[in-house]
């Protein structure tokens, strides 16, 4: 049989991914609960390790809880292909399992077809891409851009140390070091995944080919006043730090008008009010932004300009503020040879595909860092993502993995 017609089995695809996604379902929402370093997620990678060891794959873990499953030549480089297993806290069923499971069935094809590749090709599983401790962990940790001291001051939106999470486990947080991989031993990642926007539906391309990825900064604001009797306490003497708090987020639109880009995005997603009492003033507002762009210029202006805000609104009613930057990942261009063998490929198969760039952040960009990495991406219904609603249509998936297939067999010779 032609490379150009070997193609997935998509049901065998769907059985992995529904395989992947027994662990963590929330019946009353239909969402999913995998965070990172959790027993769940564990228990995720230990059924999909098994279905790795079961096709005979060289499998393994490193330090970071990354999972590996190597097929072709024992030694010499790899093409990487895979995408993370953790998700949000009620998300959706194919945000990162779906890129895992399409490079896993790329591979079972392959092996079906009687092909060896030349450089062998690992199939990964990366650890808490979603952030729950800041960054995207587990791709930080292949690249060599984990620090001892971040290892140490990593801590969840919950207050959970990275260090006590993995030690819950039975896991050393150090050895999250030893997970750097040697300079030379990636030829190249590549990464499926849902586009997590609108607009490949709304144009109808199945196909989208990332070229830049929007760089992210994590920050967590603490604005603390007074808790105080809602009757008694005249407006004017108040220290509300839930008023400070809907101040500052009102700033936002202006900002990005003036300062930002149509790239630009601020999110206000995790809110901590305390005393948190319907006839009590809060005396303390504890909560996440995260800000993205495409340019880091645009980045570093818009983080400056808001704090700016911050320190003004504080002042105004009478708080104290506290700023702390959790993580700080730069926009980045991805491979763009990369990227024209797979638009060249799309062609080839005769799939229509868009060049745009990612607005969400992905293994593939840290991978960047390391070695030549690319980004597919298949329509998501309504743009919808990090949610029970998240959806995206087998044929747009079989077509994605179709590419994905196709630019394995290229890239491993």
């Amino acid at each position: 049989m032609p490379q150009h017609a070997i193609r997935i089995d998509p049901e065998r695809l769907k059985t992995l991914l529904n395989g992947v996604n027994r662990f963590g379902f929330v019946p009353e929402t239909g969402g999913y609960t995998r965070p990172g370093f959790t027993q769940v997620d564990l228990e995720c990678r230990d059924w999909f390790e098994a279905q790795m060891r079961a096709d005979d794959l060289q499998v393994w873990r490193d330090g970071a809880l990354n999972l590996f499953g190597r097929y072709g030549p024992e030694d010499g480089p790899c093409v990487m292909a895979g995408s993370h297993l953790d998700t949000v806290v009620n998300g959706g069923a194919f945000d990162g399992a779906l890129g895992a499971c399409v490079a896993l069935e790329c591979v079972r094809t392959m092996k079906d077809a009687g092909i060896t590749p030349r450089t062998a090709i690992e199939v990964a599983a990366t650890s808490e891409e979603e952030g729950r401790f800041g960054g995207m962990l587990g791709s930080q940790a292949i690249s060599g851009a984990i620090t001892p001291a971040w290892i140490e001051q990593a801590i969840d939106a919950d207050g959970i140390r990275l260090r006590d999470a993995m030690n819950s486990l039975g896991l050393e947080p150090m050895d999250i070091l030893k997970a750097a991989r040697p300079a030379g031993s990636i030829n190249a990642f590549l990464e499926l995944h849902i586009e997590q926007g609108p607009v490949l539906e709304a144009e109808e391309f199945p196909i989208g080919i990332a070229e830049e990825v929007s760089g992210v900064c994590y920050l967590e604001l603490e604005l603390t006043g007074i808790a105080n009797h809602s009757g008694t306490t005249p407006m004017h003497l108040r220290a509300d730090a839930f008023a400070g708090l809907s101040e500052l987020a009102g700033t936002i639109p202006d900002l990005i008008q003036m300062h930002g880009t149509d790239q630009s995005r601020f999110t206000i997603g995790h809110v901590e009010l305390s005393p948190n009492h319907p006839h009590t003033i809060p005396g303390r507002a504890v909560f996440s932004v995260i800000l993205r762009d495409t340019s880091e210029e645009i980045m570093v202006g818009l983080k400056s300009r808001f704090l700016e805000s911050a320190d003004i609104v504080a002042n105004r009613h009478r708080l104290k503020l506290n700023k702390t930057e959790r993580s700080w990942l730069s926009p980045v261009s991805l491979d763009s040879e990369l990227a024209d063998k797979l638009a060249s490929l799309a062609e080839r198969n005769e799939l229509p595909a868009r060049r745009m760039p990612s607005g969400a952040g992905h293994d593939a960009q840290t991978m960047q860092s390391f070695c030549p990495s690319g980004l597919i991406f298949v329509p998501s219904r309504a743009g919808i993502s990090h949610a029970p609603e998240e959806h995206s249509d087998w044929s747009d998936i079989e077509k994605g993995a179709n590419l994905m297939l196709q630019a394995l067999l290229d890239l491993s010779g």
